[in-house]
């Protein structure tokens, strides 16, 4: 296990930890001082990691296959599971969820099958985009979570947060199926060359 893979896995590990930091107020009564500033601190070291796991495995020449498909697999966990509080704590809608957990189970499973037949595939503009709009989403969510619980802001102002909040997590559910449709393509591509390759020569046989 190199170095960058360690830092991917340290996300999935991570994860737990981040949903409970999101219910100690409500479920043993601690204070949002102290809660918000350790999520915060949680939620970017994990982001950070995203880049820089990848970032040191082009840089030391230890990209692997492996690590190709665990990176994508750990931001799934990771996104999942803030998007999973933020349902439960009425921050999104949970029609939003399933869309994502649609969406990122479908992808998972194309993964494995193109990993079946020898092929590793690599994230995609599209799906890089999405990412944004996920990670853009977290903070939006985050910061809805934060400005609720520390008590910053009228009803009506922190109403415009989530107001802002729902659009941007709407537009990352569009720009997350948007992308499923391209890894489809993709998908459909490499087994029509692989159904191809398989096909006998029509001048071959009896």
């Amino acid at each position: 296990m190199n170095v960058p893979n360690t830092i991917t896995i340290s996300r999935i590990v991570a994860s737990p930890l981040l949903f409970s930091l999101f219910f100690l107020p409500d479920v043993f009564g601690l204070s949002y001082t102290i809660v918000v500033p350790i999520i915060w601190g949680l939620f970017a070291i994990m982001e950070i990691s995203d880049v820089l796991d990848g970032w040191l495995a082009r840089r030391s020449g230890l990209v692997t296959d492996l690590g190709k498909v665990l990176d994508p697999f750990s931001d799934v966990i990771s996104r999942i599971t803030y998007f999973v509080a933020f349902a439960a704590l009425g921050i999104m809608w949970p029609v939003f969820l399933l869309l994502i957990v649609y969406r990122e189970v479908t992808i998972q499973f194309i993964r494995m099958l193109m990993y079946r037949d020898g092929v590793a595939m690599a994230a995609r503009a599209g799906g890089k985009l999405k990412a944004v709009f996920y990670n853009l989403s977290g903070i939006a969510g985050l910061l809805v979570f934060s400005l609720e619980g520390l008590g910053v802001c009228s009803e009506a102002i922190c109403g415009y947060f989530r107001l802002a909040a729902t659009i941007i997590f709407a537009l990352a559910v569009v720009l997350s199926w948007v992308s499923l449709m391209d890894y489809v393509g993709v998908f459909l591509q490499a087994q029509r060359k692989r159904s191809a390759k398989n096909v006998p020569d029509a001048g071959q046989g009896d």
